[in-house]
């Protein structure tokens, strides 16, 4: 990376001069190396530098250039004070059931969140300011990586925006054709051997017949049918991201008494798919009720079992099952069909567990096994909850351009 960041700020030297500070009359002005600027830059927050592009036209081409982008996006001021807090432009998306015709978005940082895990404070979330939320339909969230985050709607239309910049983009439409039996399974993520971003749209048929898959990148801004899906009946409709793949829980009838479950992967590289193991649960896999998640940057699982308790379980290192790890039992404090755990944040720093449990965001204490509400303001009763990062990245056709492969 820093290979290819020397060599972009080389080419920017070409057409640009270095920055020039006036000072006062009685000393000379003062020089500051492009290298100086990009780095100070790129460990500012997206905040800052939209307000920064107006300062120059250097700046202004600087900020906008895809190697900024990226290095920005890299840099480690994404941590917070301390190495293992990584959590300071991280910011959570809460679709809450709309209202009067208007989606229900809210945004609020997740730092604030962490912040209060310990204590009885509230926090206040604020409308996702976004360009097409004058929609007279519900949305739902597909996923979120780089900063990007892609929303689908009832009729299958597909949204890219980057909240952070306020950028977004409509996708053409797939061209597959509903039937009225027909269910639509979603995933979004980053290609990193291309460089590109990538949503899949699954469309089967009862009883997990595939019928159409299809993929579509930013950068050919069009859609493509690849192999088929062919599993069985997805527990998850929108697929987890991680370490280059979307996954998918899947339920598979094994043709006799009970049945089994299987983690799918689809390696967005090579468009293949594969199966992830799972742990030694302790338990027959027909008396578990499992769901799929991503916690701490690590492949996750919740499963809950028939003596109304969840097992909160991680994969340390993807791929490889002995690293698969028990973090702690949530034990249940409502009723089995009352209320539902899903949806795992993050861990606070003191071991407690930011989840969604039923409809309010709850912190869980493994120390005393008691949940408690976490009052949002202006979020109540949320449908589904997500995270993006602040980034530049942009959805927009001026990274849409061909690959040139050396």
């Amino acid at each position: 990376m820093a290979m290819a960041v020397d060599c972009e700020i080389k080419r920017y030297k070409k057409t640009h001069h270095e920055i020039i500070i006036k000072t006062e009359d009685s000393q000379p002005p003062r020089h500051i190396p492009l290298e100086i600027i990009f780095d100070i830059l790129s460990r500012l927050p997206v905040k800052s530098l939209l307000r920064f592009r107006s300062v120059c036209k250097p700046w202004l081409s600087l900020i906008s250039n895809p190697q900024f982008v990226k290095t920005h996006l890299s840099t480690k001021s994404f941590k917070g004070d301390d190495d293992d807090d990584d959590y300071t432009h991280l910011r959570l998306v809460l679709n809450t059931h709309p209202s009067h015709n208007v989606t229900g978005l809210k945004t609020c940082s997740i730092e604030t969140l962490r912040s209060v895990l310990e204590s009885q404070q509230w926090v206040s979330a604020v409308d996702l300011d976004y360009p097409f939320n004058d929609l007279d339909q519900d949305v739902v969230v597909v996923g979120s990586c780089n900063g990007l985050m892609c929303f689908a709607t009832r009729t299958g239309t597909i949204y890219l925006l980057n909240p952070s910049t306020r950028k977004s983009k409509r996708l053409p439409d797939s061209g597959v054709k509903r039937l009225w039996d027909s269910r639509d399974l979603y995933g979004f993520g980053f290609d990193e051997s291309n460089d590109d971003y990538k949503v899949v749209l699954i469309s089967y048929r009862a009883g997990g017949v595939s019928s159409n898959v299809m993929v579509y990148t930013l950068r050919t801004d069009s859609w493509r049918q690849i192999g088929g899906f062919s599993f069985g009946v997805t527990c998850n409709v929108f697929g987890n991201f991680l370490n280059g793949s979307l996954l998918w829980l899947v339920c598979v009838d094994n043709s006799g008494p009970g049945y089994s479950y299987v983690v799918v992967s689809l390696d967005l590289e090579k468009e293949t798919y594969g199966e992830v193991s799972q742990p030694n649960y302790g338990y027959a896999e027909s008396s578990l009720d499992l769901e799929l998640c991503v916690l701490e940057s690590c492949l996750g699982m919740l499963c809950r079992s028939s003596k109304n308790h969840t097992d909160v379980w991680i994969m340390k290192e993807y791929g490889k099952i002995d690293s698969w790890t028990k973090l702690f039992t949530i034990r249940d404090v409502a009723k089995p069909c009352s209320h539902t755990i899903s949806t795992p944040l993050c861990i606070s720093k003191n071991g407690e567990l930011l989840i969604l449990y039923g409809q309010h965001l709850s912190v869980y204490s493994p120390k005393n096994g008691t949940f408690r509400n976490l009052v949002i303001q202006n979020a109540n009763n949320c449908k589904q909850i997500c995270t993006y990062v602040e980034s530049l990245v942009s959805p927009d056709a001026d990274i849409v351009v061909e690959r040139q492969h050396q």
